[in-house]
């Protein structure tokens, strides 16, 4: 079973910011890709944004110029941190892993509540 440690979400004010962190185990040894994909009630899942081994990014268009994601490889560790945050990112975040293009690990997701 193959955990990862999400950290980092709660409740915070409109514009505030909010940094979100997922560790992936030893066990896994390699991490093509990491990344965040967010649900809120009543919406089907959707990619917020992904780092891939060579450090390239893709972001969803609505969190474009306020999330940035980044990685420490030596850590095994990812970061999303967001800024100018919205009422509407409000949403449960889950941490993702591939270690291969075929292969995908999920966190048990962390709470982001925006509200005043």
């Amino acid at each position: 079973q193959v955990q990862l440690v999400e950290s980092g979400g709660g409740l915070v004010q409109p514009g505030g910011p909010l940094r979100l962190s997922c560790t992936a185990p030893g066990s896994i040894s390699r991490l093509y890709e990491m990344g965040w994909y967010r649900q809120a009630p009543g919406k089907q899942r959707e990619l917020v944004a992904s780092i891939g081994s060579t450090d390239t990014t893709t972001y969803a268009d609505s969190v474009k110029g306020r999330f940035t994601i980044s990685r420490d490889t030596a850590k095994k560790t990812a970061y999303l941190q967001m800024t100018n945050l919205k009422p509407e990112d409000t949403a449960v975040y889950f941490c993702t892993v591939q270690p291969t293009t075929r292969l995908r690990y999920w966190g048990q997701g962390t709470q982001v509540t925006v509200s005043s």
